[in-house]
């Protein structure tokens, strides 16, 4: 969303204009004076960097995009990015296996932001046996672009228009909170998508108003699941920050005994 060839200024505006807040709004909030946040704003002034972090942390400023802000003021970043294999994420990396490897025999994934497949359970490939457009299967996997696709997931998935409202509105919160024009262009094509589906099948069971239920058909008969997101509580690096594990739950006995003998075999 922002580049570092742009004023600390133009950075502030933008992700208070996101935010949708006033310069007194953000001044409140990070308990300033607004002349002192103008006088920032305007490039009369330039924060220290612990002010500036402040004010990015009241503005919600995703740590991918703290980095611009503190280049534009003259700092060096802050925050690394690393691959999920680095050594130096070693910690995180043993913590997400566990989690996944604790699921099974329920079915979990690790995402990205642009919830590209960084790692998944053993539960997980059985559910994907009846995919028939190959490619999706290619890394990387977009894992949104798998489960609406009509070659992936979506002409097994009984209740597919409320599953697919429930997918597309979470991008839409997504890129209003990021700004990011990847997941931008990830939504539209999405839209695009036929979504396809048996209308005789668009029954909801909304397991008493608590969750949107994912339902699979399978070989092995038809799944009811429902989700959790995990993501890592203090994270100081921008892949950790932006790293998520879902996992999926049974949401009746019927799909939990499934779950249990295709683990089996």
């Amino acid at each position: 969303m922002m580049t570092s060839a742009r004023s600390l200024g133009d950075h502030l505006r933008d992700w208070r204009k996101l935010r949708r807040m006033s310069q007194l709004d953000l001044a409140l909030e990070a308990e300033i004076s607004q002349r002192h946040l103008s006088f920032i704003e305007s490039g009369r002034s330039t924060p220290s960097r612990d002010m500036l972090l402040h004010l990015a942390e009241r503005l919600g400023v995703p740590l991918r995009e703290r980095n611009p802000m503190l280049l534009a003021a003259g700092y060096a970043p802050l925050f690394a990015e690393r691959s999920l294999d680095d050594p130096a994420l070693k910690p995180a990396r043993l913590a997400v296996d566990m989690v996944l490897k604790a699921q099974e025999p329920f079915p979990a994934l690790a995402i990205d932001r642009h919830w590209t497949l960084l790692a998944a359970n053993a539960a997980i490939a059985p559910l994907l046996a009846d995919v028939t457009e190959k490619s999706l299967l290619e890394g990387p996997v977009n894992v949104l672009r798998l489960s609406l696709h009509p070659g992936g997931l979506a002409p097994h998935i009984v209740n597919l228009a409320e599953w697919r409202a429930h997918l597309l509105e979470r991008l839409r919160q997504q890129i209003d909170n990021s700004g990011d024009p990847i997941l931008g262009a990830l939504l539209r094509e999405l839209q695009e998508l036929s979504p396809g589906g048996n209308p005789a099948d668009e029954t909801k069971h909304d397991h008493a108003g608590i969750a949107v239920p994912l339902r699979l058909r399978t070989s092995a008969g038809t799944l009811s699941l429902i989700s959790t997101t995990t993501v890592f509580g203090t994270p100081v690096d921008v892949t950790l920050s932006e790293l998520a594990i879902e996992s999926f739950f049974p949401a009746d006995e019927e799909t939990a005994a499934i779950l249990r003998k295709l683990a089996i075999g």
